[in-house]
């Protein structure tokens, strides 16, 4: 895949702020182990629908608008976060736009998302009375594998595990019952084939994709600053645990020499290949051999012209198998030679034995 350039203000703006808020979002095992996951926050009981029966009536619930977005689409290192956000219709711009100030989080600063997310995971808060939302992370690690499946496979892009990750939280939100009756989606490609497409997946619902819509529907906004501040807090949890097995092995090597300890290591800032510490950092933790951890995606330009480079990883020359497409199960029963040109089936048992074998 192309990387994403950006320019230096929005590289700020992307990377995760020092002290960021860890939400509930964030599974540490399943993250440090290169694994994809989906976290779902409790239905507020006010948008839970009335027990009035064994099963619940969805419809009679408060009806609700939710927004979908992503973070995390271009960077070389950490999960790539898709999030939605959900709340009573007549609340979205009071509470959201007026109240709160939800905006795109990209034009956030990182402690005012922080701030944002921790507001929502506080019980006391309007926010967590309110409003629901929950995250998919599609971890670096399926995500390159996905997408550098051998040609024999089917493809399964970037754009389609966002598909599907969108199509999993709504359904996931709904199957909670929650009475969706509007979603707003930020594009994925053209905005009206993928409305077209979602509208497919989910016909009782109204949706509306757009361009910007982070900046266009609070909700979106909101979802937007879900999706950002779990992958901040789970690039935070990458670094801090590859630091510390790497600094670990460096005392020890350095302790081995009788040398001075270790140079501090240096951040890999935002993850995105036009970082320049994020440049740095990679070529200074290449293993010769298996390239990076979970936290990278193999599939991004930078990290296999890196690995490709005259002088980076190790070559390694797989050994080629024979092409046993054409081969017939019976081959495997025949020694050779001559019985090559015998009859297939009556050879299937062995040769005919003569008299001469009594």
């Amino acid at each position: 895949m192309e990387d994403t350039q950006m320019d230096e203000a929005n590289v700020a703006l992307e990377t995760p702020a020092a002290d960021v808020f860890v939400p509930p979002s964030i599974h540490k095992p399943a993250t440090l182990a290169g694994e994809s996951y989906t976290h779902f926050s409790p239905v507020p009981p006010s948008l839970q629908p009335p027990q009035t029966s064994s099963t619940p009536d969805q419809s009679l619930g408060t009806p609700c608008v939710l927004g979908v977005d992503e973070a995390g689409r271009g960077p070389v290192l950490g999960p790539m976060v898709y999030g939605v956000f959900y709340l009573p219709t007549d609340l979205s711009d009071p509470l959201l736009k007026q109240t709160h100030h939800f905006d795109d989080s990209k034009v956030l600063t990182p402690a005012v998302r922080s701030s944002l997310m921790q507001t929502l995971c506080t019980p006391s808060t309007d926010l967590f009375a309110s409003c629901g939302w929950a995250v998919s992370s599609l971890s670096a690690r399926d995500i390159g594998a996905n997408m550098l499946r051998p040609a024999s496979s089917a493809p399964y892009n970037l754009n389609a595990q966002a598909y599907d990750a969108t199509v999993t939280l709504i359904q996931g939100v709904l199957a909670r019952g929650v009475n969706v009756r509007e979603v707003y989606v930020d594009t994925v490609g053209p905005p009206e084939t993928y409305r077209q497409k979602l509208a497919r997946a989910f016909p009782t619902v109204r949706v509306t994709v757009a361009k910007k819509a982070d900046s266009l529907y609070p909700c979106v906004s909101a979802a937007s600053v879900c999706a950002k501040v779990t992958r901040d807090a789970a690039l935070e949890a990458l670094y801090e645990a590859r630091n510390t097995v790497d600094r670990a092995a460096a005392v020890a090597a350095a302790a081995a020499a009788e040398e001075d300890g270790p140079d501090e290591e240096i951040s890999w800032g935002s993850g995105y290949p036009s970082d320049a510490r994020c440049v740095a950092w990679l070529r200074k933790n290449m293993h010769p051999v298996f390239g990076w951890g979970p936290e990278c995606r193999f599939s991004w330009g930078t990290a296999k012209d890196m690995l490709e480079a005259k002088g980076g990883a190790v070559k390694v020359e797989w050994p080629v198998d024979e092409d046993d497409e054409n081969t017939r199960l019976t081959d495997y029963f025949h020694g050779g030679g001559k019985e090559k040109d015998a009859d297939e089936l009556g050879s299937w048992f062995g040769t005919p034995a003569g008299l001469e074998a009594f």
